[in-house]
């Protein structure tokens, strides 16, 4: 160490200590000395210290104030959104070329100041690297360059919001902002309370490298409720947040209703597998589980999972690298207690401890700890607390330990260590996560597209697929209606019972035909045996009786569905392809029966119905054409080694149709979601029921496996609350009213869920060949997986 003669590099090498970095905050104290420590708003490209706020304080790592930060009020979000809706305006209008030409200037400027940058990040804790912003402003001005080459059937949005919680750091922030000014949007920033600083500064540095005024505005304060009164701003399209999931979830419930679409990131405190094989270099493992579990600064929580065979070497490995380590801080008092309550409740199921020293008695320092011998249903695994806790759970076989790392109810990221290619890569498509870094760990660049799984989030960010969460189809208005939630009572939404069926003395020429509903492979009645009377088009006469499906008939579906899933999607693209062919087949073989079924439902003229079939048919062949797109690429990183980005299916897919195009609509979303790999259970329109419950003679005479198509009829509401609580289906697509978006919005949180949302059912582009709508429901059907393997 400096200034020390007896120690050797073998000490310090065997000790493991982080050296003195001998870098000091002079320059970021001069910074906040230029804001008298007082950080107002920045908004319409300046800063504002509006008088009479209340204010938060910011502490360092030592518990000493850094700075107040204002929260900011109506008034200032008024201003804020008027700044933004302007500022959108300017920024536009501008070429390509001209938005690509002030990220890359801004990219400069952080060079210039870097030094700045950090010592402000440092400070106030969320610690970024200067270099990685750089990369991020390099890859997106190339984006916002290419644009209109690459996207020329998308537009930006508008407003877009930014929410970040107060222990997310600086990059997931960046990573947000950027790729919206890319694509053309303007920005409301709402920072937590670590990266208000950070964003402040780096706000200011964009507008000398030539942003518009208004384009990016942040404004500070309690992140949930600021977050919720500037998405309740019908100037504001979009709002997508990234952080914790407490804090995510809040916003979420606070949002519903509002007709803004939100997106969820929780990229803070996820539970993620660190899975040691036997064929790995046990030496560079141990030294990656150390430098990943122990770092000062850490946004998720390892989980140390080894094969038994390699067990004793690794826990010998890891007590002599932790022997001399020192003690990490902890943010807060209330974190110790909670990881000395974890400690002792692993200790009392029996775990046992490895610590380089036994933990203070007093102050937030805590040493480093390993876990050893604890149960995958340990709190300390599924839901450790913030802190220098690695448990450690052993397995056998290799597929138990992708079994292992897939328990965590988080679907964040892993990290695997062998040396053997083939069980890398089958480890890496197998685990369901959003990153996986073979034989390293924390590798990120904005090149890899990467989706939440299971509870780790709703969108996917990087790469060119995460850039369509900031843009719409040019020729598709807006999916939801700015509203003003609705009063509802989220326990008695769709619980409202069909209106029974009684005779009547009213002669009919044709008796009403009673139809079935299509669950596990099989036409069969309804759980609850009920029917609902679906009306002539004149209204005056019943057409036919529809199965009345409810909660138990979901559960059926899903159950099947989740069973067949798994083996579709292994299935081969040309597999899936010819299954897609064969339905189209199909349909085109039961065409009048299909033509006459629309018109007969919805009083269209046999010609009009018709052409309806023939589009529907057309549209299954667009979807087995394009299952062999879209699989996948090897983006080019500026790192040493080799990246995969792989498309996945969501899983079990949930639909709701609308009334338009009952069954062009049908077939067009159906169509999208086998062709990724997905299962589906749907629900037709409660309108229009009778065009989709008969084209499941079609579905029973393809190829298709029993169970991965599932039509029920019935409330549509009912069947809604029914999808919204099962926890395997993994995504919603809605078409409805805005009392059923705001139901979906509060309620798919836990886990979440990924959602499409239509407060409007009509959409004109059903029968028009809209390149923008294909791609809009490839996308919806799709999530990302990106895999990092690094090189010498």
């Amino acid at each position: 160490m400096a200034g020390s003669t007896s120690r050797t590099v073998h000490d310090i090498f065997q000790s493991m200590e982080y050296g003195p970095t001998g870098a000091s905050a002079a320059t970021a104290q001069a910074w906040l000395e230029s804001r008298s420590r007082a950080l107002g708003l920045f908004v319409d490209g300046r800063f504002l210290l509006p008088a009479d706020r209340q204010t938060r304080t910011l502490t360092d790592a030592k518990g000493d104030s850094v700075c107040s930060v204002i929260c900011a009020v109506e008034q200032d979000v008024s201003q804020g959104v008027t700044s933004a809706a302007s500022g959108f305006r300017s920024w536009s209008a501008l070429s390509c070329h001209q938005r690509a030409k002030v990220l890359l200037k801004w990219a400069g400027a952080l060079g210039q100041y870097s030094q700045c940058v950090v010592e402000v990040s440092d400070l106030s804790q969320a610690s970024c690297s200067p270099a990685s912003l750089v990369r991020l402003a390099q890859y997106y001005s190339s984006w916002a360059q290419l644009r209109d080459t690459l996207l020329p059937q998308w537009s930006p949005l508008g407003v877009v919001e930014v929410v970040v919680s107060d222990d997310c750091p600086l990059y997931s922030l960046m990573l947000k902002v950027l790729p919206a000014l890319a694509m053309g949007n303007s920005v409301i920033v709402v920072p937590g309370l670590s990266t208000a600083p950070s964003a402040l500064l780096l706000a200011q540095l964009l507008t000398e490298a030539g942003l518009p005024a208004g384009v990016l505005n942040v404004l500070t304060g309690s992140v949930v409720n600021l977050g919720a009164t500037v998405a309740g701003n019908p100037t504001v399209n979009s709002v997508t947040y990234s952080g914790n999931k407490q804090d995510g979830v809040a916003l979420c419930k606070t949002t519903a209703g509002a007709g803004v679409a939100v997106s969820v990131s929780p990229v803070v405190g996820a539970s993620c597998p660190f899975i040691i094989f036997e064929s790995a270099d046990i030496d560079s493992a141990v030294d990656g589980a150390i430098e990943a579990a122990f770092k000062k600064r850490k946004e998720i929580q390892w989980v140390l999972c080894v094969q038994e065979s390699v067990l004793d070497s690794v826990v010998a490995r890891l007590k002599l690298r932790m022997a001399g380590l020192k003690c990490v801080a902890l943010p807060s008092e209330a974190d110790r207690s909670l990881v000395e309550a974890a400690v002792q409740g692993a200790q009392q199921q029996g775990a046992t401890l490895i610590q380089a020293c036994g933990p203070p008695a007093t102050g937030l320092q805590y040493p480093a700890t390993v876990l050893c011998g604890v149960a995958p249903s340990s709190p300390c695994v599924t839901s450790p607390p913030p802190g220098p806790l690695l448990p450690l759970m052993s397995f056998r076989s290799n597929t138990e330990g992708v079994t292992l790392g897939n328990h965590s109810p988080h679907g964040h990221a892993a990290s695997i260590w062998t040396e053997d290619l083939t069980l890398a890569l089958e480890a890496a498509k197998s685990l369901s996560v959003g990153s996986v870094w073979v034989n390293s760990h924390s590798v990120c660049d904005p090149s890899l597209p990467t989706s939440g799984h299971k509870d780790s989030g709703t969108c996917t960010d990087g790469g060119q697929e995460g850039l369509y969460q900031f843009l719409q189809p040019s020729s598709s208005p807006p999916s939801l209606t700015r509203s003003s939630p609705a009063s509802l009572d989220y326990d008695k939404f769709g619980s409202a019972g069909s209106p029974a069926i009684v005779p009547t003395a009213r002669c009919v020429c044709v008796a009403p035909k009673f139809y079935q509903q299509f669950v596990g492979g099989k036409s069969c009645k309804s759980e609850s045996g009920g029917s609902v009377a679906v009306q002539a088009p004149d209204g005056t006469s019943v057409l036919a009786y529809c199965p009345d499906g409810g909660r138990k008939d979901v559960r059926n579906a899903v159950e099947a569905a989740s069973k067949v899933q798994p083996g579709w999607m292994k299935k081969g693209p040309s597999a899936r392809a010819q299954s897609l062919y064969s339905l189209a087949k199909g349909l085109e073989a039961k065409r009048q029966e299909m033509a006459a079924s629309i018109s007969a439902q919805t009083g269209l003229s046999l010609d009009e119905a018709d052409q309806e079939v023939e589009l529907s048919v057309g549209r299954l062949t667009d979807w087995a054409a394009r299952c062999a797109q879209g699989q996948g690429s090897a983006p080019a990183v500026p790192q040493a080694g080799t990246a995969l980005s792989l498309p996945q299916a969501m899983g079990v897919v949930g639909v709701v149709l609308p009334d338009n195009k009952p069954l062009l609509s049908l077939v067009t979303l159906l169509g999208a979601a086998i062709a990724k790999g997905n299962a589906v259970v749907m629900v037709p329109s409660q309108r229009y029921p009778v065009p989709a419950l008969t084209f499941i003679q079609v579905v029973q005479a393809s190829d298709l496996p029993a169970g991965l198509v599932n039509i029920i009829s019935g409330a549509r509401d009912q069947l809604t609350v029914a999808l919204a609580n099962h926890n395997v289906i993994k995504a919603i697509w809605y078409w409805g009213s805005p009392e059923g978006c705001q139901y979906l919005q509060h309620t798919c949180t836990g886990p979440f869920k990924a959602l499409w949302l239509h407060s409007h059912e009509e959409d004109a582009r059903w029968a028009q060949p809209s390149t923008s709508l294909l791609e809009e429901t490839w996308h919806n059907a799709t999530q990302w997986k990106s895999v990092w393997i690094p090189t010498a």
